[in-house]
């Protein structure tokens, strides 16, 4: 039987049971075993992601299990995903994407919130793009899965919070907060797409690619260009998002300072995915001021 690696938030499960149906319906397959395994990530929740290891907290375990044989693949959240992967695992797949916008929950809009409110978040880009917007708001450190931040949000800890859309409506919580207009905040690169990881030899990767989308995982590709050629990791304040327009991308990007005092903005068109993912990234660096270029390379 076909095994899938994944994490065991309700979220992760059921973006696994997402990649199980899809393979189960392209392969005309009975069943697909699903193998919970517990990341540092998980387990870890009073810290910062960027304090403890970065975006390997959410992978490494995976990785050994699947570089170990115990699973066949591993279900991603993308924007969970390193840049720099190992040359033994390719992502084989990426689904169809959901909605790329934040949910804001506690305030209709960014400019209700009351002044000086305080705002959940474990996101630097988020915190980021929220106090360029609103400066006389304050965040503080918010890490669990859904639905405990949804209660430290109605326990009063904070006054807002902001989710990823895709993640909520994949829970079923469709009426949950207000979705944030892309003029407003661009998404974290490659919000909204699930990805399947195998071995890059092997008879996995080819049963998988049978699920990609491809104008996804070419979208999904800029983005992780763009970062990768940022050489951007959990501390950065980066936002991007590229969509296909007939045969070639669009990539539209936002580096800011830690505060917000400070952002650049940029687009490009292109063909190549990675091209115009690290085009991008080179012409706003060469134009960003000083205090934005200090937190890449």
């Amino acid at each position: 039987m076909f095994r899938l690696g994944t994490r065991g938030s309700p979220l992760a499960l059921t973006q696994a049971g997402m990649v199980r149906d899809a393979l189960m319906a392209a392969h005309g397959w009975d069943d697909v075993e699903i193998v919970v395994i517990r990341t540092t990530g998980d387990r870890v929740q009073d810290r910062a992601l960027a304090e403890i290891g970065g975006k390997a907290l959410w992978t490494k375990e995976l990785d050994r299990a699947l570089l170990a044989g115990e699973v066949d693949a591993c279900v991603h959240s993308m924007k969970d995903v390193e840049t720099l992967r190992p040359d033994a695992i390719a992502i084989a797949a990426i689904l169809p994407r959901a909605d790329v916008r934040d949910r804001l929950i506690g305030a209709e809009t960014i400019d209700a919130l009351p002044h000086g409110a305080t705002i959940g978040t474990s996101s630097p880009r988020r915190a980021a793009q929220l106090r360029r917007l609103r400066p006389d708001v304050t965040t503080t450190l918010f890490r669990g899965n859904v639905d405990t931040r949804l209660g430290k949000l109605a326990a009063g800890e904070v006054d807002a919070t902001l989710l990823a859309a895709a993640g909520l409506e994949r829970l079923g919580r469709h009426d949950t907060g207000v979705a944030i207009p892309l003029e407003v905040m661009l998404p974290a690169p490659a919000q909204g797409a699930v990805g399947v990881e195998t071995l890059a030899h092997g008879e996995a990767r080819g049963l998988v690619a049978a699920i990609d989308h491809a104008d996804t995982h070419r979208a999904v590709a800029a983005e992780r260009a763009f970062l990768a050629a940022l050489r951007a990791d959990c501390h950065s304040p980066v936002a991007a998002l590229a969509t296909v327009e007939g045969d070639a991308l669009r990539l539209r990007a936002q580096l800011l300072t830690e505060a917000g005092e400070q952002a650049i903005d940029g687009s490009a068109e292109g063909a190549d995915a990675v091209e115009l993912g690290a085009r991008l990234a080179g012409e706003l660096l060469a134009r960003a001021p000083d205090a934005i270029r200090a937190l890449f390379g």
